[in-house]
């Protein structure tokens, strides 16, 4: 389907999220989670973008505003309150970030002294890396799309408290855990996520590339040189590769944000460029290779396979950056050779879609226990470019 197809059905999605979760005036107590939020601000400005519509553009704005006021707080049920930077009430207002964001999880986190239950600690909250690039990604999208450089602000001072709080030594080599307590003094998770030293590395990039111009002092803009330096190393030798269907497609979003910032002229990671591109073909032939279509919703996770078919819109969208600019892209005849591999899996986008789109999938347990980020992810799969996007300078 195409945008002016779709967009409706976006529409119903997103108004009914912001219901759901107390966006909206007339909807619910305000229920804030992190990834969900980031990839619906980018929903609320693409729709913004083509509908040309306020409504949306508020919504985007309220969103940002509601994610700083619920998750860049202390938990009601916390014995600590205010601000999780510990700055005063004014200085937490204007840096909102500058602590980090929580998960948003249902349940506090695990205490100094309590016990680690693996399982449990998925419920509990504290602080992702992950969720916290998608969330600085959101806020850039922000700072472009209003030409406001707060948000760009904003999205810097979280890449620098998150890498301080996130990046240690480990064995003589930089290493990034993978979940931290809410004032991110501790690690709750030391293990690495897959993906975060990539997701935080491009997305750093990606800040420093898509800010405001003119804006030159480092207490406005925040230089994050180090940070990326560090995070490169991190990076270095290693593989990507994954079959689980939602790293696939995250893999595949981090390879069009680094064709973004090639195609710019504002570095030249090419060979990241395809060793991502390599990586994503050979999950996704494995993933391919087990997937069932047929298998009934109550044995599938809807956010999962949507994650994928967001990243596959993603390499079309990069096949056509390649194409148009191809002098651009050094080893282009190599990059084409694997995304028309990539390419022949296309339509699982438009399958997963078509599945999710039905009725029946959405009306068990499935969907129902996840529907805030099902339907935020179905959203942006149905209308991706407004997390798809970005405009390096």
């Amino acid at each position: 389907m195409k945008i002016n197809e779709t967009l409706p059905l976006v529409r119903q999605l997103m108004l009914d999220f912001a219901k759901r979760t107390g966006l909206s005036p007339l909807g619910a107590m305000p229920r804030r989670y992190l990834w969900t939020d980031a990839f619906a601000v980018c929903n609320f400005l693409v729709l913004y973008r083509q509908s040309g519509e306020e409504t949306f553009k508020a919504l985007a704005l309220n969103l940002v505003d509601q994610v700083h006021a619920v998750l860049g707080r202390h938990r009601p049920d916390d014995s600590r309150s205010g601000w999780i930077s510990g700055l005063d009430e004014a200085q937490g207002r204007a840096h909102p970030t500058a602590g980090g964001l929580r998960i948003g999880k249902k349940m506090n986190e695990r205490g100094p002294g309590e016990p680690v239950n693996a399982e449990l600690e998925w419920e509990q909250d504290g602080q992702y890396y992950h969720y916290l690039t998608k969330w600085m990604h959101a806020l850039n999208q922000v700072g472009t799309v209003t030409a406001d450089p707060i948000y760009h602000v904003w999205a810097k001072e979280l890449a620098r408290a998150v890498h301080a709080a996130f990046v240690t030594d480990l064995g003589g080599r930089g290493h990034i855990r993978w979940k931290m307590s809410i004032d991110l003094s501790r690690p709750l998770v030391p293990s690495m996520g897959h993906h975060d030293p990539l997701d935080g590395f491009i997305t750093c990039h990606q800040l420093m590339a898509c800010g405001p111009l003119g804006v030159g002092d480092e207490a406005h803009q925040p230089d994050l040189r180090r940070e990326t330096g560090e995070l490169e190393e991190i990076c270095r030798g290693r593989n990507w590769a994954t079959n689980d269907a939602l790293g696939i497609g995250c893999l595949l979003c981090s390879a069009l944000q680094t064709a973004h910032l090639i195609a710019a002229g504002y570095f030249a990671q090419h060979e990241l460029l395809q060793a991502m591109l390599e990586d994503a073909l050979s999950g996704l032939q494995s993933f391919a290779g087990r997937h069932d279509p047929a298998l009934p919703a109550n044995y599938r996770l809807a956010f999962r396979e949507l994650g994928l078919s967001i990243g596959l819109h993603a390499a079309a969208r990069l096949q056509g950056l390649l194409t148009e600019i191809p002098a651009r892209f050094t080893g282009r005849d190599r990059l084409s050779a694997v995304l028309a591999q990539l390419l022949r899996y296309s339509s699982l986008a438009r399958t997963i879609e078509k599945f999710w789109l039905a009725g029946p999938s959405r009306e068990g347990a499935a969907w129902t226990e996840h529907a805030d980020i099902n339907m935020v992810m179905l959203a942006t799969s149905l209308a991706p470019d407004g997390f798809l996007r970005i405009c390096a300078r």
